[in-house]
């Protein structure tokens, strides 16, 4: 029963882990807006995705539970992000523009908050089918 839930929430797992690290890079995006040469940087997220579900199929599942499991948790983010190009270039090399950031980061808490909504319907769901209502 563990690996068809796991299997169930799989995609939905990934997909809050890279709108979590996409409000993580526009953060810090933010914060450097003064830094010198800082290059500001995004998240791919259909590359994620990609990546994530290449990742979660190839992971092994132990039939016994005396196996050790090989299946590697950790996502990776690396070949998902991306960097900015800005639309006016700076004197100082910085690429990050804080009226772009501000409004990037307004969209990236709406689609992780729409994620967890989502996710809590399906758990919700799960839940109502363990207790045949």
């Amino acid at each position: 029963m563990n690996g068809i839930l796991d299997n169930y929430f799989a995609l939905d797992s990934s997909a809050l882990q890279a709108k979590n690290k996409r409000l993580e890079l526009i953060s810090e995006n933010i914060a450097n807006t003064s830094t010198p040469g800082f290059q500001a940087r995004d998240l791919d997220f259909g590359e994620f995705i990609e990546s994530a579900q290449n990742q979660n199929s190839e992971r092994s599942t132990t039939t016994h539970p005396d196996h050790i499991d090989l299946g590697n948790d950790d996502l990776t983010f690396e070949k998902s992000i991306t960097f900015h190009q800005p639309l006016t270039t700076s004197i100082d090399g910085n690429t990050v523009e804080m009226s772009v950031e501000q409004a990037q980061f307004g969209k990236a808490s709406t689609d992780y908050q729409a994620t967890l909504q989502f996710l809590e319907g399906r758990i919700s769901g799960v839940k109502k089918a363990l207790r045949a209502d």
